[in-house]
């Protein structure tokens, strides 16, 4: 009986996983795998601090009531409905049930969340879900909430038109798209003027003896513990902190951002540095 290997990542790979000619394929393998497990080992190694990063990006948005927002990477959907709850809070307390009706009719869906693997997808849907059921009996909010889409698709070619978007957000995803040059290429392309990018991604400690401690467990601990809860074997938590050292430094970034056409970039460090936020601004069409 002929056998598949299940393995999308392996020692030699993982020296320069950003190198790999097809790093698009293998980040695809990998996250259709762990897919189902994802979102407890967020959680569980992030030592839940992994909802609080993800907030503090909504705020870093500076969203206004009548936003629409990209979230690209989207995953199971975690900053995607973030998104969404906070245009609920902004808009529920003005606009009455009947009025966000007409209007969700006549426009396109507020908050859209796109990622590469499809197998994320049904899981953000079936959390939307949960969230939709509670609300049972306020209409304005289930409306607002039924605001948000998820589609399949490539962060280096939105399916979507040319200043389409007030904000286009990427969560832990960057660092895992063939071409992160181009993938923020497209997210300029599909801002509008005074449009923000929103940059959420693992870095390491600049202090010495915590970046040495941070190590230990991210490439000792880490990779065993989430591997025995996923049932893992294409190599994903071995990927995770060898494309975290491997990647572009910070200053890196923001020139990266700043080529791409966006103004007033900035970063903001959390957790000791653990996890940077960036922040840009499309200033012209």
């Amino acid at each position: 009986m002929a056998t598949t290997d299940q393995t999308a990542w392996n020692d030699e790979l993982l020296k320069d996983p950003h190198a790999v000619a097809d790093k698009r394929r293998r980040v695809q393998k990998m996250f259709a795998a762990i897919a189902p497990s994802y979102d407890i080992n967020n959680r569980l190694h992030s030592l839940w601090m992994d909802q609080a990063w993800r907030r503090n990006a909504v705020k870093l948005a500076q969203l206004k009531a009548t936003d629409r927002v990209v979230d690209v990477a989207c995953g199971t959907g975690d900053l995607t409905l973030a998104f969404t709850f906070r245009l609920m809070a902004l808009n529920s307390g003005y606009v009455s049930a009947g009025g966000w009706h007409i209007a969700a009719e006549k426009a396109p869906p507020r908050v859209i969340g796109i990622d590469f693997t499809y197998q994320m997808l049904p899981i953000a849907h079936k959390k939307r879900s949960i969230y939709y059921e509670r609300l049972n009996g306020r209409d304005d909010l289930r409306n607002l909430l039924s605001a948000a889409e998820w589609l399949n698709g490539d962060a280096q070619a939105l399916p979507l038109p040319d200043q389409s978007a007030d904000v286009v957000s990427i969560a832990f995803g960057i660092r895992n798209v063939q071409d992160p040059s181009q993938a923020l290429r497209e997210f300029y392309r599909v801002l509008r003027p005074g449009g923000r990018v929103i940059v959420l991604e693992f870095s390491l400690p600049t202090n010495p003896v915590l970046r040495g401690l941070y190590n230990f467990y991210f490439r000792q601990i880490l990779p065993r513990t989430a591997t025995l809860i996923s049932g893992d074997k294409t190599g994903a938590y071995k990927y995770l902190p060898e494309s975290v050292n491997t990647f572009i430094g910070r200053e890196q970034m923001m020139s990266m951002m700043t080529a791409a056409g966006f103004k007033q970039v900035e970063q903001h460090a959390m957790t000791f540095g653990v996890c940077i936020c960036y922040r840009g601004v499309k200033t012209s069409s």
